[in-house]
């Protein structure tokens, strides 16, 4: 039985730690858990040396062509992502590999180089929370999910960002060789085998005020009033216009529906004061405006796929760990 091979395609300026997760999931000699492991291979369009964040020089062995010899072709982040288009070698490589029916799997922005190939036209993914709207307008065909951690899609998985490249890694274990071995896999990397929630949770809880546009004064009006009931016609009121058209220009010019925005609003806010108060579970959904905890447990955990309780306990663990 031979190795199920892993090829690494790389480009110059690699984050290196979306490098580092693979080299511990796939690199590492694990023959006594599962015997072959896999075989790791580093790929590059031209197998010069590399320069990775933090000034370290990678030298890969294979060229391209290697992708579509493997079993499993993963596209770690892509440097300046929404900046500069992904490189046409390596899209057309990427599609080659595809259409031999490899598994196409990218880390983080390595998501663009997919989206590039036409490979997630249609389908649902995910890449960084900060590159999904770019993802998204770039590529219209694509339904991107910034909430999650990563996507299972069949033969393409994408992931989120940076450390959510560990939660994948581990769910393509997880499916070639079953649950027990990822278990063992992430217990040897000291991590959770499976995250609660997902890459939702990780989003800066409080947006920035003086949203530019005709609604920004709104908006901010809106947010001084989150504990109190409101209503699209009071946003609309404020702003001067019919419940009918201010519904559509705020679409228009947020992207969202009002009361979608006014719900995230609230959420944002309800993230906020788990991470910096000791409030009770009641007293934050009054603050936030969802009147009980019985409705901020409801729509924090649709939101954000992870529980009031469990994202206090997370977050203030953090904040808590960051100060001693």
């Amino acid at each position: 039985m031979t190795s199920h091979v892993v090829a690494v395609a790389l480009t110059d300026g690699l984050p290196i730690f979306e490098l580092s997760v693979p080299f511990e999931v796939f690199g590492n000699d694990r023959s006594d858990i599962v015997s072959p492991w896999y075989d790791l291979r580093l790929c590059s369009e031209d197998q010069r040396p590399l320069r990775t964040t933090g000034g370290l020089t990678v030298t890969p062995e294979h060229d391209l062509g290697a992708l579509a010899a493997a079993g499993t072709v993963l596209i770690p982040a892509l440097p300046r992502a929404g900046q500069i288009a992904p490189p046409p070698a390596l899209v057309d490589a990427v599609r080659t590999a595809y259409d031999a029916g490899k598994r196409i799997v990218s880390i983080c922005t390595g998501a663009y180089v997919l989206a590039a190939a036409g490979l997630l036209d249609g389908r649902p993914a995910t890449t960084h929370w900060m590159n999904a709207h770019d993802l998204a307008h770039r590529y219209p065909a694509v339904k991107v999910d910034a909430s999650v951690l990563y996507v299972d899609d069949g033969q393409v998985l994408t992931s989120a960002g940076t450390a959510a490249a560990i939660d994948l890694c581990l769910h393509l274990v997880r499916r070639d060789h079953g649950t027990a071995v990822a278990n063992e896999v992430a217990r040897r990397m000291v991590t959770p085998p499976h995250r609660e929630g997902g890459q939702a949770q990780f989003v800066r809880p409080v947006q920035p005020g003086g949203e530019r546009g005709d609604l920004g004064p709104v908006l901010e009006w809106a947010r001084r009033r989150l504990d109190q009931p409101l209503a699209v016609a009071d946003l609309a009121g404020r702003a001067h216009l019919s419940p009918r058209t201010f519904a559509r220009r705020f679409r228009e010019e947020i992207g969202v529906t009002p009361l979608q925005w006014i719900l995230e609003q609230r959420v944002r806010l309800a993230q906020e004061l788990l991470e910096t108060t000791d409030e009770p579970i009641e007293r934050v959904a009054r603050r936030a405006g969802f009147g009980t905890g019985a409705g901020l447990r409801q729509h924090f955990g649709r939101v954000l796929g992870i529980s009031p309780q469990s994202y206090r306990h997370v977050f203030r663990h953090r904040a808590a760990a960051a100060l001693s």
